[in-house]
């Protein structure tokens, strides 16, 4: 279980396969194993190398609200690929790690040659969508975690479907529980409250790939706003996924990200992109 000590804390991390490296960055209340389903895809060309952010799977989890920024985490992403002498990569980030993959390529563009951002978003959750993370940071200060996860399934619009596949399901739980409560609670305060990038996107001029399950209202409408702001950006929407395109759709989110990072290794331009598509 290899660890690195980045800004203070342990950093668990994983390598895997031989290459030009790819960086992934898991989501809020994931970890590294939420990759696990891309890393036989990836190693056939590339060398992976994922992280668990703070607080979240086996890296140390600090208990103060400043210690999970996501300011706080692009530092130890950035911390974690100079530790390995990784010079340049292509970066794939999901959700909160999509997040902090925006920031990292903004704050240091040198080492990052390509970006994949997956069901996140660079502006404001809606008002709504806040006050049910409101909502659920209440439950973890009061009940813990195992409560956060059974209300979570309760409301998940998405739970029959889950309930259908109970290997996933099961998967789901036993990541969710690798994030400490402080975690949990402040990280989604850092997400509710971090500054809009929408603006700052358009200084991205990278080969970038963005990619949205199509029953993900709430990251719909925010993937194609960075697909309009982000220079010659592709955007692709996984059909009949949600939030975790990589996990419920492995196939063909596999197949996307590839084929993308096959074009770009290759050095053949992307071209720009006017319209967005549907995988079947």
């Amino acid at each position: 279980m290899p660890k690195a000590e980045i800004n203070g804390i342990e950093i668990h991390y994983r390598e895997w396969g031989e290459g030009y490296p790819v960086f992934l960055l898991h989501g809020f209340t994931g970890n590294l194993r939420s990759w696990a389903l891309q890393i036989p895809a990836l190693t056939r060309e590339f060398r992976t190398v994922s992280i668990d952010h703070r607080g979240h799977g086996h890296s140390q989890k600090p208990t103060r609200p400043e210690d999970y920024s996501l300011e706080q985490m692009l530092e130890d992403a950035y911390g974690l690929l100079e530790h390995l002498g990784i010079k340049e990569c292509y970066v794939v980030g999901h959700s909160m790690g999509g997040m902090v993959a925006q920031h990292l390529v903004l704050a240091h563009p040198e080492p990052v040659r390509a970006l994949v951002l997956v069901d996140t978003a660079a502006d404001m959750p809606s008002s709504l969508r806040t006050q049910e993370r409101a909502r659920l940071v209440e439950i973890a200060r009061e009940e813990g975690m195992e409560a956060v996860f059974e209300e979570q399934m309760r409301t998940n619009p998405m739970a029959d479907q889950l309930r259908s596949q109970p290997e996933i399901l099961e998967n789901w739980r036993r990541q969710f529980l690798l994030t400490s409560r402080e975690a949990y609670i402040y990280c989604a305060q850092a997400i509710a409250n971090r500054e809009p990038l929408l603006d700052q996107l358009r200084a991205i001029h990278i080969p970038t790939l963005i990619i949205c399950g199509e029953n993900d209202d709430p990251f719909l409408e925010p993937s194609h706003r960075m697909h309009e702001r982000i220079p010659d950006s592709e955007l692709v929407i996984i059909a009949g996924a949600g939030h975790t395109p990589q996990i419920e759709k492995p196939a063909e989110f596999n197949r996307t990200l590839t084929e993308f990072l096959a074009r770009v290794h290759q050095g053949v331009a992307a071209g720009p992109k006017t319209q967005s598509w549907v995988r079947q």
